[in-house]
């Protein structure tokens, strides 16, 4: 690829798990990746891993806009473009549901996992509309069926909205949008390992392939979950 047709990613939520994961897949298949997160010297670690020259990190806390305005215009000024946004900054909460969670979780994920998913949006539209850009949005399987008692359910839900809304807002931009809907994956997100779920690079994969698609191909969603385990004749795996 020439250095005139390389292209860049700017990717929140970068310093581990999924972002982590897409930011090495996008280095890989050629791309440019600016990585945002909170964590300095996670972002730090995964620059070092990357190179210098394909990936640049600024810390970024996704709930102030303030903070996402100069995360574009820093990338702008390394990169001089960027491409594609991949919206993947997002938290879970607390156990307890409507009637006992602690309120402060559900103030965190609102902020984190739908405004700070619609600050990315505002502060990058404008580039991504001059280069003919992509929005990818991390929602999940959680923001398609109901669980019981979830305000994280509901934030996902959110995303799923905003997917759905910035599309139609901006139909016939050539601005292409994707939700990618994981199911359960193997993440620092939960506490404990969980062996039978996904793992970050599977969903990193989901994310290639729909930027890998030509310039005609719109991949509206994916939904992604992991295959259900193989039983024996007793039922046991």
């Amino acid at each position: 690829m020439s250095e005139a047709n390389v292209k860049v990613v700017l990717i929140t939520g970068a310093s581990s798990g999924i972002g982590a994961a897409t930011a090495r897949a996008a280095v890989e298949q050629g791309y440019r990746v600016a990585l945002a997160a909170r964590s300095e010297d996670k972002l730090s670690s995964l620059v070092e891993e990357l190179g210098a020259d394909q990936a640049f990190s600024v810390r970024c806390d996704v709930t102030d806009y303030a903070d996402q305005e100069h995360l574009v215009e820093a990338v702008k000024g390394r990169f001089g473009r960027i491409d594609a946004v991949f919206a993947n900054a997002g938290t879970g909460g607390q156990p307890g549901g409507f009637s006992g969670a602690p309120v402060e979780s559900w103030r965190t994920m609102v902020d984190v996992n739908i405004l700070g998913v619609a600050y990315t949006l505002r502060a990058t539209l404008d580039e991504l509309k001059r280069n003919r850009g992509h929005v990818l949005l991390t929602g999940s399987v959680a923001g398609r069926r109901t669980l019981a008692g979830s305000m994280y359910s509901a934030t996902k839900w959110a995303v799923s909205a905003i997917g759905y809304g910035l599309r139609e807002e901006i139909k016939g931009s050539g601005v292409r949008v994707t939700i990618i809907e994981p199911g359960m994956v193997d993440t620092p997100f939960f506490d404990e390992p969980k062996p039978d779920a996904l793992t970050p690079e599977d969903i990193a994969r989901s994310v290639l392939y729909a930027l890998a698609q030509p310039p005609h191909v719109d991949v509206h969603e994916l939904m992604v979950l992991p295959t259900p385990p193989i039983e024996n004749d007793e039922g046991v795996r």
